[in-house]
């Protein structure tokens, strides 16, 4: 889909290198560009897996290749120039002041490449008095943003979101701006600068409950299963005690049919029960009889009674249920990705498919500073200009 686009990596972690990830997927050739230590989230979890390799950076760098340039060095920053110049697009979550300090700013990196897509993905933005302030995701997107405050039930400690979930929203929206000023580049020949944080992310991530309180000043908390405002839309466990989650369209509509999957076409009328307003008033009462009633019957009764009525349910699963379904297999959720052994390992896809023009997955990950060699040869540095930047420190 991408072949023919030339993507310039300088960014460690999740959120900027999964977004060069899925760009690499999808065709486009993409040079990661590290420090002499390497992208720090390569020793993540080394200690689980046989080969001591990090299957998150994996997943966001297969397919890449690896240059070592240490740009505080005046021949490491000529390199990336000289890489940038010409790429089709830059990726960077580098603070603001660290990349002005080493003169690769968009405003100066424009100047050498008119037609470069820049894109910079931060914590906080570009603008701010704040805008230099490190950010992962659990703080700038899960925090920060109100996107923890909103899913935390009521009256519980916060916790922690999980790994990469804000940073890989952050990640989709990277992808869908660069590629945006791609179609914009084709009609004006000018490329610019995208822009793209995790606090920004995340608000838009929790957008629906932002924009009632922005327009109304107030919000409802996330409460628990037997004092939410829907009682409807919750969570029963099945007689072995498995979870299913109940999405109603309409509280309603879906009322009897949810009643008549529990064998409680009682409630239906019941004083108690009989509207929407009244089932909310007696929330509590609600749940208890429909955890009684569902707690009887079997996960697969309950879910085919739910599916006859189209009601939409999905189960809880684990992740070791999600690897073995049949449906995620189905809908394209997992990829087998090369090693360097010759074989192959499971691992989770990037979230679009094109049917019809599906690629097979590039990979494994680079080694750090793997291609550094073969990159720079590439862009017009001999052999003795290679060795001359390892005398001085500018690579590895």
């Amino acid at each position: 889909m991408l072949q023919g686009f030339k993507v310039v990596e300088l960014s460690t972690h999740i959120a900027a290198p999964g977004a060069g990830g899925m760009l690499a997927d999808w065709g486009a050739e993409v040079i990661k560009v590290e420090g002499p230590e390497g992208d720090p989230i390569r020793r993540g979890f080394e200690h689980l897996t046989p080969d001591g390799e990090n299957p998150g950076f994996q997943l966001d760098n297969r397919g890449k290749r690896s240059v070592v340039l240490d740009i505080r060095k005046p021949e490491g920053r000529e390199a990336l120039v000289r890489l940038i110049r010409e790429a089709d697009i830059f990726i960077t979550n580098r603070r603001p002041s660290a990349l002005k300090a080493a003169r690769v700013d968009y405003e100066t990196m424009k100047l050498e490449n008119p037609r470069l897509i820049y894109a910079s993905v931060t914590g906080y933005g570009l603008e701010g008095a704040e805008a230099d302030l490190p950010g992962f995701d659990v703080a700038a997107f899960w925090s920060r943003a109100g996107v923890a405050s909103l899913t935390i039930p009521k009256g519980e400690d916060p916790f922690a979101l999980r790994t990469g979930v804000g940073d890989h929203t952050c990640t989709l929206a990277t992808v869908s701006a660069v590629l945006a000023a791609a179609l914009e580049r084709g009609r004006t020949g000018v490329g610019r600068l995208v822009e793209t944080s995790l606090i920004r992310s995340g608000v838009y991530s929790v957008g629906a409950d932002m924009a009632i309180y922005l327009r109304l000043g107030r919000i409802a908390s996330n409460r628990p299963r037997k004092e939410t405002i829907a009682p409807l839309v919750n969570f029963f466990k099945s007689a072995e005690g498995r979870w299913i989650c109940l999405m109603p369209r309409d509280n309603r509509t879906d009322w009897p049919k949810i009643a008549a999957a529990a064998d409680r076409e009682d409630l239906i009328d019941h004083p108690d029960y009989a509207t929407d307003g009244l089932r909310r008033k007696h929330v509590a009462a609600l749940v208890t009889e429909l955890d009684g009633a569902f707690g009887k019957l079997p996960f697969d009764v309950i879910t085919r009674r739910l599916t006859e009525h189209d009601v939409v349910w999905a189960g809880v699963q684990t992740a070791a249920e999600v690897a073995a379904d049949p449906q995620a297999a189905a809908a394209g959720c997992f990829v087998d990705m090369p090693d360097r052994e010759g074989g192959s390992f499971r691992a989770p896809a990037s979230p679009v498919r094109f049917p019809g023009a599906d690629l097979p997955v590039r990979g494994p990950a680079p080694a750090i500073g793997e291609h550094t060699d073969a990159v720079l040869s590439e862009i017009g540095f001999s052999e003795a200009e290679i060795a001359a930047m390892r005398v001085a420190k500018a690579t590895v």
